[in-house]
């Protein structure tokens, strides 16, 4: 691994000096987490000129991306991995003390999760924990820590200040920097969200830190740096942004649902509605997956618990979106007594197994829950299609990424994925595929055209009426 050229105290240069040594070359970076964040993250330090060295747990993951190659499937990303690799200015490790003792900014993106539950909930922060003693192991005088992972307000203050300053005997401020700055991307756009979409959010624990961060990231953000007042401001920043979301998609939901129930089309209502430029109702759909969304609001409901505070809005959203897989297979139910097919007896094809459209990323899918009310209501012949997702371990059902074949035989066809290769079916094919003299399909992204309906098909989407050809 490649050692640090000279000690660099970056709490006593000025602005300029540290965008200089970065676009020089002079500063390593190491990022601890190589995943959806983590590696198009180390892409934009090194495109800035920065020397990375990127640390995760997985053996196979390091030994790939040592070889150039990418594990993931990112506009943009594979190639700068391989360009940099070449170079030499990229190299991957599971030994993150070395990492620390051999870089000078430390990046965290590791992944933060819960359990679930307004009665206990329980913060999983172990990995970031491991990190922090990680990196304390190697921590120097002039070094610089930032955390961009999800996590509660109070956590960089509270949780990762006493490990470091605990673990290494240094002082924060006086001894090395410590920052937050949430990460602000989508997949299969993360390095150009990065680089170019939104500003970045940054705070420090004190001025010494903000400047040492907001220096760098001036770098690599074409739109600027945001400072915010404190680093607890800027972590409930990231979850409020997540939250604003989740709540828009409730309230698509439980407006849907009505539009459904008074034979309406909610899409239509909402093409109309968001003409009025002060109005921005989401999409409604199948269910709100991935690890953020169906996460922050847990997170901030248990911080505002410790205040004495219940976030009943934001709780009520999450419950509706949660609730949402149990709406669909309700739909299936439904359709199941119009068909005249004994649930024992049926075929369900879902089609979509990632939380989202064009994807390979299958975290807290809406699907594993569909899957899991199905058969709860007697349905046991569930088939499962994705066209990115290979394996997933977490779904209770065969997976297979042969479309033709999964929907062969099927007698309701649920859509739980915006799929760019779901939108060009039609129902017609969909019929024609299935070999069935009479089907129901189940628009749970409302991606399918019904105005020229096939005899024998039944259609519903979410908030969308029955339509019985």
């Amino acid at each position: 691994m490649a050692r640090v050229a000279s000690e660099i105290n970056l709490l006593e240069l000025d602005e300029e000096e540290l965008k200089r040594r970065l676009k020089n070359g002079e500063i390593v970076v190491s990022i601890y987490g190589l995943g959806r964040v983590g590696i198009p993250l180390a892409c934009a330090w090194l495109r800035a000129g920065a020397r990375v060295i990127g640390v995760d747990i997985n053996e196979d993951k390091v030994k790939m991306l040592n070889r150039g190659e990418c594990p993931i499937d990112e506009p943009r990303v594979p190639e700068v991995i391989k360009e940099y690799v070449s170079k030499g200015l990229f190299i991957a490790t599971t030994d993150g003390v070395s990492a620390s003792r051999n870089s000078n900014i430390k990046i965290i993106t590791v992944s933060t999760t819960l359990k679930r539950g307004l009665e206990a909930i329980e913060f999983n922060l172990t990995p970031l924990r491991k990190a922090l003693n990680t990196i304390s192991s190697g921590l120097k005088i002039g070094d610089m820590i930032i955390i961009e992972a999800s996590v509660p307000p109070g956590t960089t203050e509270k949780v990762a200040r006493p490990i470091l300053e605990g673990s290494s005997g240094l002082i924060v401020e006086r001894d090395f920097g410590l920052a937050y700055s949430p990460e602000r991307i989508a997949e299969g756009r993360a390095l150009y969200d990065i680089e170019e979409a939104y500003p970045k959010i940054v705070s420090g624990i004190g001025p010494k830190s903000t400047k040492v961060v907001k220096a760098l990231y001036s770098v690599i953000s074409k739109k600027g740096v945001i400072v915010m007042s404190s680093t607890t401001a800027a972590e409930f920043e990231k979850l409020a942004e997540g939250i604003y979301r989740d709540v828009n998609i409730a309230l698509a939901n439980e407006l849907a649902k009505l539009a459904h129930a008074l034979a309406l089309d909610f899409t239509e209502i909402r093409k109309a509605t968001n003409s009025q430029p002060y109005c921005n109702l989401h999409l409604p759909g199948a269910g709100v997956g991935g690890a953020c969304l169906p996460i922050y609001p847990y997170f901030m409901e248990r911080v505002a618990k410790e205040q004495g505070i219940h976030l009943e809005l934001t709780m009520t959203a999450r419950r509706i979106n949660e609730e949402m897989p149990k709406y669909v297979s309700n739909l299936v139910m439904t359709a199941l007594e119009r068909l005249g097919t004994r649930p024992s007896d049926a075929k369900v094809a879902i089609l979509g197994d990632s939380f989202r459209g064009n994807i390979a990323d299958s975290r807290l899918s809406p699907t594993h829950d569909l899957v899991n009310e199905l058969k709860a209501k007697g349905i046991n012949k569930i088939v499962v299609h994705d066209p990115l997702i290979r394996e997933d371990r977490e779904l209770k059902a065969p997976l297979s990424n042969n479309l033709s074949e999964v929907i062969r035989g099927s007698d309701v066809i649920v859509i739980s994925t915006d799929h760019d290769l779901y939108k060009r079916l039609t129902l017609r094919k969909i019929k024609e595929i299935s070999g069935k003299r009479k089907i129901a399909v189940i628009d749970g992204r409302n991606i399918l055209r019904y105005d020229d309906i096939p005899i024998n098909v039944i259609y519903v989407g979410i908030g969308r009426p029955w339509v019985i050809s």
